[in-house]
């Protein structure tokens, strides 16, 4: 896998020199980008391939949940930031890890390693294609994998819920899941397929995605705890 490509938003100087440290760490990330606010992160965003952000939450102006919730093509996020609080709305917005200051360079690799895992099952089951064509409304939507939270089977449609909404679609699950990449999805219930990098929690027979619980059948449920826990 090529370096993973890293851009670092923070109002602070010292939180931003830090970050840029501890990128300049790790072997195989590269840092394209540090700034200081979201503006400047916006013109990086629509001039370069970014594949993960490290983006601050208390900004002035425009904090970085509202940031993030204005990008149609996000990459990866890693939340950091000084407040506690905001932790269930990034997991909310399906951020990859949440770091809260001041960091730790054992905290900071940690949270690296697990959107470098995310990357590296997209990119080894389609090197070349991370996405999927979809028709919906006499439109063809481009659906990157790593935005699929999971799908849902609704009688002769699937719904396919992303972090941006749900688009539906004419098709059948068992069909889709023979075009899905097994690394990234698995069936988790006759009527649903699931991200396996988006599930949080297995509570009884229920998978959390986000706010979304999601049930497991019982014919699945011995794959699930094999795969997932």
């Amino acid at each position: 896998m090529s370096s993973i490509r890293c851009l670092v938003v923070d109002d602070e100087e010292l939180a931003r020199a830090l970050l840029e440290a501890y990128v300049g760490r790790m072997s195989n990330f590269e840092l394209v980008g540090l700034c200081k606010d979201p503006l400047e992160a916006l013109q990086v965003l629509n001039s370069t391939q970014v594949d993960l952000l490290f983006l601050d939450i208390q900004m002035p102006e425009l904090t970085g949940i509202e940031f993030l919730r204005t990008l149609t093509q996000r990459p990866l996020v890693i939340f950091t930031t000084a407040y506690s609080e905001y932790a269930l709305e990034g997991y909310e917005l399906d951020v990859v890890d949440y770091l809260l200051k001041p960091i730790s360079f054992e905290r900071f690799v940690q949270a690296a390693n697990k959107a470098a895992e995310r990357l590296r099952l997209v990119s080894a089951a389609f090197p070349d294609k991370d996405y999927l064509l979809v028709k919906s409304d006499h439109k063809v939507y481009r659906i990157r994998y790593a935005d699929i939270l999971f799908i849902q089977s609704m009688r002769e449609y699937v719904a396919f819920h992303t972090s941006e909404g749900r688009i539906l679609s004419l098709g059948s699950l068992k069909a889709l899941e023979e075009n899905l990449p097994p690394g990234l999805f698995i069936r988790v219930h006759k009527s649903y397929i699931v991200a396996r990098a988006r599930v949080r929690t297995l509570e009884g027979n229920m998978i959390h995605i986000g706010k979304e619980k999601i049930p497991v059948g019982a014919n699945y449920k011995e794959e699930v705890m094999r795969e997932l826990f």
